[in-house]
């Protein structure tokens, strides 16, 4: 027994290591990468000669103030919605809890959009603020809904889909009257890094830096939560405080993810995924884990979305969701899904 379990572990313990460095090769791909010049070696020469060659003006221009800003934007909203599915995937005990099936990402969308039009949110900190406030009431109202009756893992993502569904009805229902704010969010909508606000990132960075701390900080008491409300009790936690700050940690980064990039789903669903697979059942690793993954995909999805239809970009969150579906659809079809359901199992 104790070889295979060391081997197991030796396993993980590699693929962990590739992830880890998986994230920087990607990271220097995006910067090379694009449909425009430089291309991919004129990119190269000028990063590993500090900016000493031919053009290196234009060089400047695009890898400085186009690339290195949506690299920046695909690592920090990555880890911010692969801990946020973590999070909601922990607290929910429902392998298909994820920002965006649980329409979190929606209710964060139409704040902004009502920030637009109504109030002159023009900035990374009042999207920053009204994305925060629509996750939040998103999450509130999916989890009212899902335990208004008898609380499964299909109920919650049913309620999810329902609240989405509605909250993207409202969504277009402003923007239709309102020509201007429907200028300044179309780009964004679609849930797309190109053109992404330098300064709502740097103002964006510490707010998802926040919720990663406060992931960390509550994975402990969570890990004694998933053992039932009475051993979480019995180890000194008190399980409605330890499930309040995980939801606000999960809104925090959610809601940044959101002002950020706009709504991206099923990131939140693959991310904690992998993670598990390598982690094992070890919920502080899992998050951080889902965080390095989810910025790794979402990193990947971003290269291909600029060089899969030249000249022309496709937004990185139908990437994402190429990837997520057929997750979720393996998720739903497993045994362990049908158990939770068939158990009354969930938040």
């Amino acid at each position: 027994m104790t070889a295979p379990r060391h081997e197991g572990r030796s396993a993980r313990l590699l693929a962990g290591a590739l992830v880890a460095l998986v994230l920087p090769a990607l990271v220097v791909l995006s910067l090379v990468t694009g449909a425009g010049e430089p291309g991919p070696v004129g990119s190269l020469r000028y990063l590993l000669s500090a900016g000493s060659v031919p053009d290196a003006a234009t060089a400047d221009t695009v890898i400085r103030t186009l690339r290195l800003p949506r690299t920046a934007a695909a690592v920090v909203v990555g880890i911010a919605l692969g801990v946020a599915g973590c999070l909601l995937q922990a607290l929910t005990r429902n392998p298909l809890a994820e920002t965006g099936i649980l329409g979190i990402n929606a209710g964060a969308a139409l704040a902004v959009v009502l920030g637009i039009t109504y109030a002159g949110a023009g900035t990374g900190a009042a999207y920053l603020v009204w994305a925060f406030a629509g996750a939040l009431a998103g999450s509130a109202l999916v989890l009212l809904l899902a335990n208004a009756g008898a609380a499964t893992p299909l109920r919650l993502v049913l309620a999810g889909i329902a609240l989405g569904s509605t909250f993207s009805g409202l969504t277009a229902a402003v923007l239709l009257g309102n020509q201007a704010s429907y200028d300044q969010y179309r780009f964004w909508v679609l849930g797309t890094l190109s053109g992404v606000d330098t300064g709502a990132l740097w103002f964006i960075m510490p707010a998802v830096a926040a919720s990663v701390a406060l992931a960390l900080l509550v994975t402990r008491p969570l890990s004694a939560l998933l053992l039932g409300d009475d051993a979480a009790r019995a180890l000194g936690h008190h399980p409605r405080v330890i499930r309040a700050w995980v939801a606000l940690a999960a809104t925090l980064a959610a809601g940044s993810a959101v002002a950020l990039a706009g709504p991206i789903a099923f990131l939140g669903l693959l991310a904690p995924h992998a993670a598990r697979a390598v982690a094992g059942p070890r919920l502080g690793v899992q998050c951080v884990l889902s965080g390095v993954v989810g910025a790794a995909v979402l990193l990947g999805a971003d290269i291909v979305a600029r060089v899969v239809v030249p000249p022309f970009e496709v937004p990185a969150s139908v990437l994402v969701a190429l990837l997520g579906a057929p997750v979720m659809i393996w998720v739903v079809r497993s045994n362990r899904l049908l158990r939770l359901t068939t158990s009354g199992g969930g938040p």
